[in-house]
């Protein structure tokens, strides 16, 4: 748990955040230069907020009120920053070592657990010099988890990669959000990240938390355009594998009773999954549609509209209990007549589901 309610300063920029996770990954998410790296520094105690309160897991970090303030070395925050930052004329093993030290605890089971979980057995030998990014940042996490962190921050961890990398390196996070018992804290301005790894998200906009709660809520809200951008808006839906069919490489996914097919095999039936679907990649229709090569279609009760003045409209419908967001052009939701309570059927690629964004317990 990370309870947060702190104002300060950074520079010109008044800081004033104030947020609360239960569980899980919580995402700090903004426009670049929206506050989140200042206030990370703020709840490790690198940067001393005017005012507040900071606890984790219900011990208290800072308290303006009753005088705490713990020094950064007693409130073991780990970092993993957007440069690996590892130590060069070391090994991978010799850096590892390291933070075990600064941890001041030497547990070899751990040890094997971390280097496990990251896939880097292979790596123990050698120099930062010779890894790729990703490895470097594999290692660099290792590091973290290994220096016994009562939280970990992780600050833009993808940002220095390219795609490639990315995709190198995503399915280890996946597993290290599922498996690891400490909260984390994941900062980033990529929308795509922060839906496939976080169960709670924080909107940061210039300096101040504008939006708080579950990451698939928040992802419709369509009163966030400014601070989350519009052009990545989507929602995240929660389904359960129900089939594979080999012939085609494709696998069913149940949603609300309903059924998504998408491009992926190998995700063993049963299995959880979370669904990333842009809104501008959803049409609708009114009353059955036939002739279409579009496989998904799944009814939905309209919402809300939003209304604006230039050429596109934001829709927020309801899949049972799940929310959708939509994006179409005014002239299209006027033609089809769509208003608040309306039914319409939802219509979705197969393939605007990118493999990338079926996210299901480290499978992919």
């Amino acid at each position: 748990m990370i309870e947060v309610d702190i104002e300060g300063s950074a520079g010109d920029l008044p800081i004033k955040a104030n947020f609360r996770s239960d569980a899980g990954v919580t995402a700090l998410f903004g426009h670049s230069g929206a506050g989140k790296s200042t206030i990370t520094k703020m709840i490790a105690g690198l940067l001393r907020p005017e005012r507040g309160r900071i606890a984790i897991n219900g011990e208290t970090l800072f308290d303006s009120g009753e005088g705490i303030d713990l020094p950064a070395r007693r409130r073991r925050i780990g970092h993993v920053f957007q440069e690996a930052r590892l130590f060069p004329h070391l090994t991978v093993r010799a850096n590892l070592a390291f933070a075990r030290w600064a941890g001041r605890t030497i547990d070899k089971t751990r040890f094997k657990e971390v280097v496990e979980l990251l896939g880097i057995q292979s790596l123990l030998s050698r120099r930062p010099g010779t890894l790729s990014g990703g490895e470097r940042q594999r290692v660099a996490i290792g590091r973290a988890l290994l220096s016994s962190p009562r939280a970990l921050v992780m600050d833009e961890p993808l940002a220095s990669l390219d795609q490639g990398r990315k995709s190198e390196i995503l399915p280890f996070l996946d597993r290290l959000c599922h498996e690891a018992k400490i909260p984390i804290l994941y900062v980033s301005h990529a929308l795509e990240e922060v839906a496939r790894l976080a169960d709670t998200l924080v909107v940061i906009s210039k300096g101040e938390t504008v939006a708080c709660g579950s990451t698939a809520d928040i992802m419709t809200r369509l009163d966030l355009g400014v601070a989350t951008g519009r052009h990545e808006a989507g929602s995240v839906l929660i389904g359960r594998v129900t089939g594979t069919d080999s012939r085609w490489s494709l696998s069913t996914i149940g949603v609300e009773g309903y059924e998504l097919q998408v491009p992926v095999t190998g995700i063993e039936p049963g299995t959880e999954v979370r669904l990333r679907v842009r809104a501008r990649d959803v049409s609708l229709a009114v009353g059955e549609v036939s002739g279409l090569s579009i496989r998904n279609r799944l009814p939905v009760m309209v919402e809300a509209i939003t209304s604006e003045t230039g050429p596109y409209a934001e829709i927020l419908c309801r899949i049972g209990e799940q929310p959708l967001r939509v994006r179409l052009t005014r002239a299209s939701v006027e033609e089809l007549g769509l208003a608040p309570g309306g039914e319409a059927l939802a219509l979705i690629k197969t393939i605007a589901i990118d493999r990338r964004e079926i996210i299901g317990s480290g499978n992919v």
